[in-house]
Parts: structure tokens; sequence; C-alpha cells
């Protein structure tokens, strides 16, 4: 059962902890496994971000859980609990956690990276004599092999005491690690080294006889202490990158926010605000929470928020989301979530529960690391004495060294560093450039169904369209001009409220000034509105109608054969058809249709070479349907039309029947179960709560080329995942018998160990670079 199956089960809870002394994915899979010991828990730990996301059911205590944690050999802490309902019944002394609860990696990596930079420094400064001494005959003087032995002495203990701590506390509960490895792998170099020192005192008492005589590692404990030191501290520099734009997303939010409380500005922290309290947004400043406009228009840069670079207009009665800035009227704004309900905090979670996932994929690389260590352990004791039966009952010193060095190299290139983190730097990295983007990724299981998906079901209306109508044409009767039509029709539906009169009066206002500079419409006296049916009204003189052909015939105007025939000729081509009726008789025909969202047709062509089939869905009728769907590009084939919201389910259900895998884009109330029921749901943030709570994935702009932008980044992070784990397993699969054999100094396995984390790390990271302008090309990898 899964994570988010528990948390519905009557009772269950979530526990966020900050764990501490985890190196590597077996650290990992030791505490999920402590943790899935306990009755009913199931945990999913994440090695990046140093944390775990932890499914509870009601008897088992949060102290039940961070004990388990440290009986592995770990430090666990339990976050601070996010807040879910309103803000006004939280202490606001708390109200910090809500957002930034959501993040440990910066602070995590930070740390990691501030202890490690001293002991990298000190085993750097005596490393290099150490190995010049060690490795060069100009560099060598009398006894030369105590004094690498006294400078080694400080890096195999103090520089590379995280490794042995770690290996000490797994041993006392009978685990081994990859630090188990490193540890043992310094200490038998050093101690080998010191036995042959103390054994043959003078061995080193003339420059280059230890070449030829002896057999001391004091250079190989060194370097390879050194060289893992720089991949752990680099690594932890990465982490903290990888963990950069979740760090961004969680900074966005305002931090002060000015109230208007009985005619008055008062400035409070943003962590204050209630529900309905009005906010004073100057231009230049960001908003500081969810709201409504009630007063002021102005445009407002959301690009931070949805990824999209166009402003939006807003006026009275438009939502508003907070860390959007107002670019430049002033505006008043009625809060109607804040604290943990923003959006704001709604993405940070969702990216982080992401990010804390793990996919199909990872958990191979668990159950793999889980068994590995052990079984590095043998084959390293194996090799040691399969190279003494080999030399025979006589041994040499030099085949006891060489069997010394074959069985060292084998603990050190085996380290599973690269394969503990393939997986959640890769998915951490992704997932938090897609939140840069506007982009949230609900879960890793996503990535692998982006990977499958062959078709991607569009609703048209706000999701292909704009879902408002504009004017598409205005038709003239008789001596009429088609711009005295829409004149009149304007003038009259100006004083109405209706979604169409809207459309109507702003087209008509738009011509009037551009053929009149500054122009203005004519003014509308004894105005009459019929809901359902039209307006009327005298326009300089004039009595305007303006209507349904019901309306037209109430009022007493003839409609002539040929004017019903241009009606139904306009509605049949998927227009809506307005009469424009003028003293008694029929003016003309204003035709609306809904507008083509600008960059439909080129996300159309991009899905299409991602590799899908995208197929248009609408209740509008067939002539609507096939004229959008030839105005973005599919297929006259591929349109469902006429389809009522409860039949989107049974359109999604058809294609799977006939052996597609679903993704569906929707962003209404009724696209909610459609959403659900595809292999792939893909929710509009610019729709509703519950259509992106039903989704996996969710695009905070309205922009369809998002859709497309999100399909093609979840699977370049799948991909780089399975590259990490690909060159993970290899670099181990041939590094292992390549050492056993003796064909690997142990300082170069050292530091090949040390890379391949790093290289791993850096390929992630690339994600970091994804929808820039320099790249280039479409990822059709599936």
């Amino acid at each position: 059962m899964s994570n988010e199956q528990l948390l519905h089960q009557p009772g269950n809870r979530v526990v966020e902890l900050d764990i501490e002394g985890m190196t590597c994915a077996s650290c990992v899979a030791r505490v999920e496994r402590k943790l899935g010991k306990l009755d009913g828990v199931e945990a999913s730990v994440n090695l990046p971000l140093e944390s775990a996301h932890v499914t509870v059911p009601a008897g088992i205590t949060d102290e039940q859980i961070t004990a388990t944690v440290e009986a592995a050999g770990y430090k666990a802490k339990i976050r601070p609990p996010k807040y879910p309902g309103p803000v006004t019944e939280r202490p606001a002394e708390h109200a910090e956690h809500a957002a930034g609860s959501a993040a440990p990696a910066d602070h995590m990596a930070h740390g990691a990276a501030s202890t490690l930079r001293p002991r990298l420094i000190v085993a750097a400064i005596l490393t290099v004599p150490v190995f010049a001494i060690s490795m060069f005959p100009a560099f060598q003087f009398p006894d030369w092999g105590w004094v690498a032995g006294i400078l080694a002495l400080p890096v195999v203990t103090w520089a590379a005491w995280p490794f042995h701590r770690a290996a000490a506390v797994n041993a006392r509960h009978f685990a081994s690690t990859m630090d188990t490895l490193v540890s043992l792998g310094v200490i038998a170099a050093y101690l080998f080294s010191a036995w042959q020192l103390l054994a043959d005192p003078r061995m080193t008492e003339h420059p280059g006889m230890e070449m030829s005589t002896g057999g001391l590692y004091f250079e190989v404990a060194a370097v390879v202490t050194t060289f893992l030191l720089l991949g752990r501290y680099l690594e932890a520099n990465a982490k903290q990158k990888a963990g950069d734009a979740l760090k961004a997303l969680l900074n966005l939010g305002a931090k002060d926010a000015t109230v208007l409380a009985d005619g008055e500005e008062v400035r409070i922290p943003a962590d204050q605000l209630a529900v309905g309290d009005v906010i004073v947004v100057r231009p230049g400043e960001k908003i500081a929470t969810d709201g409504v406009v009630v007063d002021g228009a102005s445009a407002v840069d959301a690009s931070l928020v949805t990824g999209e670079s166009v402003p939006v207009e807003v006026g009275p009665d438009s939502p508003v989301t907070g860390a959007t800035i107002n670019t430049s009227g002033r505006l008043l704004v009625r809060a109607t979530r804040v604290g943990s309900e923003t959006t704001l905090a709604q993405m940070a979670r969702l990216v982080s529960q992401a990010q804390t996932g793990k996919a199909p994929i990872a958990r191979l690389a668990d159950r793999i690391s889980a068994v590995f260590v052990p079984i590095v352990l043998a084959i390293a004791v194996f090799t040691f004495a399969a190279w003494l039966v080999i030399a025979g009952p006589e041994v040499t010193d030099r085949e006891l060294r060489a069997a010394f060095t074959a069985a060292v190299a084998v603990l050190v290139i085996a380290c599973p560093c690269a394969l503990g983190l393939a997986t959640p730097v890769g998915l951490l990295t992704g997932t938090g450039r897609g939140a840069q983007l506007g982009i949230l990724i609900k879960g890793p299981q996503v990535l692998e169904d982006t990977r499958t998906v062959d078709t991607i079901l569009l609703d048209k209306t706000g999701t292909v369209t704009t879902g408002r109508l504009a004017v598409d044409s205005a038709l003239a009767f008789g001596t009429s001009s088609s711009a005295e039509v829409l004149r009149l029709a304007g003038s009259v539906e100006a004083a109405s409220e209706h979604p169409i009169a809207h459309a109507i009066a702003a087209a008509a206002l738009s011509a009037e000034r551009r053929n009149n500079d500054g122009g203005r419409l004519p003014a509308v006296e004894h105005f009459r509105s019929a809901p359902g049916g039209g307006v009327s009204g005298r326009v300089a003189g004039r009595l305007v109608l303006a209507g349904r052909t019901g309306w037209l015939r109430e009022n007493g105007v003839p409609i002539t054969t040929e004017q019903q025939a241009a009606l139904r000729t306009a509605e049949e081509s998927g227009a809506t058809a307005i009469w424009v009726a003028v003293d008694g008789e029929p003016a003309g025909i204003v035709s609306l249709r809904d507008t083509i969202k600008p960059g439909s047709a080129a996300a159309v062509s991009r899905l299409k070479q991602l590799g899908l089939r995208p197929v248009l869905l609408t209740g509008d009728n067939r002539e609507v349907a096939a004229q959008v769907a030839a105005a973005v590009g599919i297929a006259p084939a591929d349109v469902f039309a006429g389809v009522l919201p409860d039949g989107k389910v049974e359109a999604v259900r058809k294609l799977q029947a006939g052996g597609a895998t679903v993704a569906m884009a929707g962003d209404g109330v009724n696209d909610a179960a459609a959403l659900a029921q595809a292999d792939l749901g893909i929710a509009m943030g610019s729709g509703t709560d519950v259509a992106i709570e039903a989704a996996d994935l969710t695009v905070m702009g309205n922009d369809l080329g998002q859709v497309a932008q999100a399909i093609e980044l979840s699977r370049q992070t799948l991909a780089t995942i399975k590259t990490n784990l690909f060159w993970a397993f290899f670099y181990n699969a041939v590094g292992i018998p390549v050492a056993a054999l003796g064909l690997l100094n142990p300082m170069i396995a050292g530091a090949a160990m040390a890379a391949s984390s790093v290289l791993v790390v850096a390929n992630s990271l690339r994600l970091r670079g994804f929808g820039r302008p320099s790249q280039a090309g479409v990822a059709t990898a599936r």
C-alpha cells in the first residue's frame, strides 16, 4: 500500500523527519526497514534531503518514530508540523513553519559542507607531502617512512573520523554501509604499513629502499581519505544547489503586507494576515497572499509562480495569487487564502512530497544496496585469500603486498555512493526546476507514467481555448455597414453584465478607438434586458435590439428567409450568432467564437514531436469542435464532440479500451473524474482546486505549451535518473573484478569512486538548465 493510500486510512497521519548521519543507499534502506517494522508504518527516506516522509497509524507516537531511527544508528528530529487549518487559528510565532518546513535540504547540505571543509583542508595539506615522499625518490630522505607515517596519522584518524564513526555506529547494530568499506580500507592500509615499518625499522633507512623491498601504504590511506572527503564535500555543495529551486520557491512570498484597517494603512508581517483582510498593493510590490481584487486595475506579473512571461490584466473580482508582482496600478485585494493554504505553500508542499518519494526504479537500487556491502566485504576477503592461495605455501613480501593491494582496492572501488545518489539527486533537481517553471510533479511515479503515455486528451474550453467569447465578424443587411452594426450593438450591450455583451461591447469600443482616436461609444437610454433573450435601448435616437431569434420576434421584428439562412450558416460554422435590429428591422448579425489560446497550435505540434496523439474533447457541437481542431492541428478523427460533463470519464475509458495509454489535460471541476481515470492527469493551474487535487501533474499557468513542457521535463528527469543508475551499476560491476585482479591501485580506486559520485550529481544538475533559451531540441525518449 502506498503512502497516499495509507494516509487516507482512518487515524493515519504523516510525520516529516530530519535525519542526520546517512551517507549512502544502504543507510536509506536500513532506516526504511527499521521504520517499516513498526506496525502499520511506511516510510520513504530521501538521501540528498536527509529527510523521511513517514505515514503513521494511530497508536504510534513521535517518540517511537525517532527512537527507531536512532536505534538504527542515526539522529532524528521531528520537523515542525504544517498547519492545514486557517491561519487565524494558528499562533503567529509558528507561521514560519507552514512554508519553511518544506525544504530542509539547504541547511542540512550547508551544515555537512561546513563540517567537512576543515577536515578536507587538513587532509589535503598533509597528504601532498606524504604522496610526494612515498612516490618520488627525489623527495625522499633517510627514514622517510617514519615521517610519512606521522604525517598520515591525522589524516586517517581525525580527517577520516566521519567514516570511522559511521562504520562504528553501524557495526554496533551488526550492519554495514559504504562507510564500513572506506573505514576498513583506510585503517587496513595504515595499520599494515605501520606493522611493516615496526617489523623492519630500517626499511626506509635510505631513499628508494621501500620501493623495492617493503610494503608501505601510508600514501594510499591518506590519498583515499582526501579524495573521499573531497567527493563528500562536492556532494554536499551539489545537494545544496539541487535544493536551491525549492528554497527559492519558498522565498518568493512577500515578507510584509499593508493592511487597510478603519481607513488607515498598517504594515504587518505577511504571516499575520487573516482571511478577509484587505491589503494595499502598490505598483512594483508583491501581492502578499491569494485573494480577490476589490478595487483598482493593473497588470500582474505571475511569471515567478506560473512560469508565464506575459502579465495578466486584473480588475475588480479578478483572482490574484500570492508572490505575483503588481506592475502598474494600485490594487486593493481581499485575502481569501493565507498561510499554509496559499498557492505558494501548496506548491512547496507538492514539490517537497515529490522529492521525498521514490520511483519504482529507485526501489530496485535500494534493494541492491541493502545486500551490497556484505557481499563486497566477502569479495574483499575472498580476493585476499585467493591471492595467497595462488602464491603457494611460500608467500613473499611482494605477493603479500599484491594480495593486500587487491583487497583494499576492492573495498574502496565498491563504495556505492553513486548508487545512493543516482535517483534522489536527479529527482530533487528535476522537480525543483519544474517548480521554477510553474510545473508541479506530484510524485516519482509520475515520471514513469510520462514515459508510457501515447495519447493526450485535451479538454477544449480553458485548455485549448480561452473559454471567453470574442467577436469574430459582423454581417450587415441592406444599407447598414458592418461597422455600424457592431457600433450600435456594442453601445446597447455595454449596459449589460452578460459575458456575450461584454465581448460585443469590447470589440465595438476597440473598433471605435481605431477609427476615431480616443473615440467612445454612444450612450444608451431606456435600457432593458431580458435574461436569456437579449437587450434593447435607444442609441442616438434609434431603437436598437440585440439578442436571440425569440427576442426579435417578441419585439415584433420580422426576419426574412434569407436572413434566417445567414444566421444558420454562422451557427453551423461554429459561431455564436446574435441578431442586431434597428428601428424594428434586422440590421445584421454579430458572430462570436471561443478564442483559441495563442500558443495552442504550437503546443499541439510539440506534443506530436513528443510522440503523443492529441485528441480534442468538448461539449460543443461537431462544427465548433472541427473548427478548433483544424486551427490547432488535431486530426478530424481525433475529436470527441458533444460530450456532457459526465461523459468525459467514458471518453478516457474508450481510448484506454482501444489500447491507448492516456494523458488528460483539463482545468474544471467537471474534469476531475476524467483526470483521475486517465493514466496521467494534467491539471491547468488556472483551474479549480478539485482538478489540481485529482491530477498527477499541475501546470500553474494556463498555457497549453506548459503541458508539453511538463511531459518533456518529466521524461528528461527520468532519463537522467536512468543514466545515473546505469553508470553507477556499470562502475561497480566493472570496478570490482578489475580491483580483485590487482589491476587497480587503491589510490586510483578512491579517486574514481569520489569522481563517480560527483559525476552523478553533475549529470543531475544539468536539469537546472531545462527550458532555457540555449536548450535546443525536444526530448523524445520514451
